[in-house]
């Protein structure tokens, strides 16, 4: 590799940190916020992210791996000295890890789209990683008028502006879930990656988390190991003829390659019933959104390809267009 493209592959990186630091941690992780600005500028530990894969130099990869082998987070001073010392272990963790924020608050962003297709429904979701965002109808929800609708599980807070809260539940019959590596909530170190994944102030997100999986193994989802694309029609195959089928992802195709989103997009756009999405709108591109809200991290929740509103990457808050 040239000098050249060591100085681009680094900027790269770098600018990878500061927008991590920029639109997704600031006012959410003052934690990450400042340490991600430190690794942005840390030229050994950006020297050695450029001896992996891209996708394994994702900001949120390297702090959860961090976590997850017990390293600081919380001084940025001890974070280079750990993952520098301990840099054999940090990178076998990152060439087998991937980013599976099983974030059971985004059913709050699924809700008001799901609660108003035919019931009842037959949910696949892909990326599912242990299934937690398969159970809309067990967890309880409350908007920004206090009330809770719902009553078991967990409470998904959401502040919702330019529509209606939902007034039911949805009605689900069959869930099933498609992933590269599905996780097991039933497995303590399956678990304890997603823990790793969670912000470091995020007591509440980590309590959900526990709730949610105690949800999924009361009633442990179909998931399967495999393709978004090639294994999806299999799968979707076996959900019940009398129910809506309904295919979903939240944050899961940035991951994949542009080219294999296009194949999956033609892939599920052939199928019966109906897709929701839940991604960056660089990601999945639509015509005709308005700016979003602020500078934060927006994804884009789309129904059938049609966009509705800006969403927050956790499920804390979403903004209808109209």
């Amino acid at each position: 590799m040239t000098a050249e493209l060591v100085c681009d592959d680094r900027t790269v990186s770098a600018g990878w940190f500061t927008d991590f630091a920029e639109r997704e941690a600031r006012g959410v992780s003052p934690v990450y916020e400042r340490l991600c600005r430190a690794v942005a500028g840390d030229e050994e530990i950006l020297a050695l992210l450029e001896t992996l894969p891209a996708a394994k130099r994702q900001p949120n990869l390297l702090l959860g791996v961090v976590r997850l082998l017990g390293g600081p987070v919380h001084d940025p001073a001890a974070f280079h000295a750990f993952t520098v010392a301990n840099w054999a272990a940090v990178e076998a963790e990152l060439l087998v890890r991937a980013t599976q924020t099983n974030e059971a608050g985004r059913c709050a962003l699924l809700l008001p789209a799901l609660a108003a297709l035919p019931q009842p429904l037959a949910l696949l979701e892909v990326g599912a990683a242990a299934g937690l965002g398969l159970y809309p109808d067990r967890y309880r929800y409350r908007f920004d008028n206090g009330d809770v609708i719902g009553e078991s599980g967990p409470v998904l807070d959401c502040a919702l502006t330019g529509a209606a809260a939902p007034r039911r539940l949805p009605e689900v019959v069959w869930r099933a879930g498609l992933d590269l590596n599905p996780l097991d909530v039933t497995d303590p170190s399956d678990v304890a990656w997603l823990e790793a994944l969670i912000w470091p102030e995020h007591q509440h997100r980590r309590d959900r988390l526990r709730a949610a999986a105690a949800v999924a193994a009361a009633d442990p989802p179909l998931l399967r190991r495999g393709d978004l694309a090639d294994d999806l029609p299999g799968l979707a195959a076996r959900a019940p003829r009398d129910a809506t089928l309904v295919v979903f992802h939240t944050s899961v195709l940035y991951q994949v390659p542009s080219a294999r989103r296009d194949v999956f997009a033609g892939v599920v756009r052939q199928l019966p019933g109906h897709w929701i999405a839940v991604e960056a709108p660089d990601v999945l591109t639509y015509d005709g959104i308005p700016p979003a809200p602020d500078g934060r991290l927006h994804n884009v929740l789309a129904l059938d390809g049609v966009p509705l509103a800006w969403t927050l990457p956790h499920g804390q808050g979403m903004a209808w267009f109209g």
